[in-house]
């Protein structure tokens, strides 16, 4: 019951957290702006930031689901050996949330979005 009340706690703040960056992501004006026309309102420290959040979650969620699929997978193998090439299958579905986080985090880098 305490580790749930600490998850939620920290789910929390760190939704807090990217609500702030996003909010002043979009409602402050650059400091140093050349011209409103060139620039885009992002700096590079905040794709940087926003860059890191999407690795960082496609990496959260790909550990997340591989420890349940993994402990299951093995228990499995264990008992059925000629299993294993159906468990590795359904242990390297998760791998394409890391996957779609470093694209997107690559596109936030290069600008390209």
């Amino acid at each position: 019951m305490m580790m749930l009340n600490r998850r939620s706690k920290l789910s929390a703040i760190i939704i807090i957290a990217g609500l702030t960056i996003a909010l002043s992501t979009f409602f402050t004006t650059p400091a140093f702006a050349q011209s409103a026309a060139t620039s885009s309102g992002l700096t590079k420290p905040l794709l940087a930031i926003a860059a890191a959040i999407a690795i960082a979650g496609g990496l959260i969620g790909t550990g997340n689901a591989q420890q349940g699929i993994g402990a299951a997978g093995m228990g499995i193998i264990a008992e059925k050996p000629e299993k294993f090439g159906q468990v590795l299958f359904f242990f390297v579905i998760p791998e394409t949330l890391w996957i779609i986080g470093f694209v997107l985090g690559i596109i936030l880098l290069l600008g390209i979005l």
